[in-house]
C-alpha cells in the first residue's frame, strides 16, 4: 500500500524558511513533486523532480526541489518566504517520468495529505 507523509509545515515570518520533506514507501517512483492549494484557489504547480527540475515562475530563485533516491524521499527547501506562499503543500509522485506536463495534477499516482504553510507579514 502507498503512502505519503509530508512534514515540515508550520508557520513562518515574512523573509523566513522553512523545508518540507515527504517519504513514499511501495515502491520507486520517478517522478517527485509539490503543489499547493490556498484558500478561495484552485490547486497550483509548485515545483518537480524528474528527467529534470521543474519550477513555478513563482516560486523560482526562492524555493529548492532535491530527492533522495535511494530513500525514495522529496525536500523542498523554502526561502525568502511571501504571505502569498501560505497554502495547504501537496507531495505528489508518480511511477513514470514526465518532462513536458509536470504541472499537470490529474498525471500523478498518488497524493499525500498536505501540510499547511503559513507566511505572516
Amino acid at each position: 500500500q502507498v503512502q505519503l507523509v509530508e512534514s515540515g509545515g508550520g508557520l513562518v515570518q515574512a523573509g523566513g524558511s522553512l523545508r518540507l520533506s515527504c517519504a513514499a514507501s511501495g515502491t520507486t517512483f520517478n517522478t517527485m513533486g509539490w503543489f499547493r492549494q490556498a484558500p478561495g484557489k484552485e490547486r497550483e504547480f509548485v515545483a518537480a523532480i524528474s528527467w529534470s527540475i521543474y519550477y513555478a515562475d513563482s516560486v523560482k530563485g526562492r524555493f529548492t526541489i532535491s530527492r533522495d533516491n535511494a530513500k525514495n524521499t522529496v525536500s523542498l527547501q523554502m526561502n525568502s518566504l511571501r504571505p502569498e506562499d501560505t497554502a495547504v503543500y501537496y507531495c505528489a509522485v508518480r511511477k513514470g517520468y514526465l518532462s513536458g506536463n509536470y504541472y499537470r495534477t490529474q498525471l500523478y499516482d498518488y497524493w499525500g495529505q498536505g501540510t499547511q504553510v503559513t507566511v505572516s507579514s
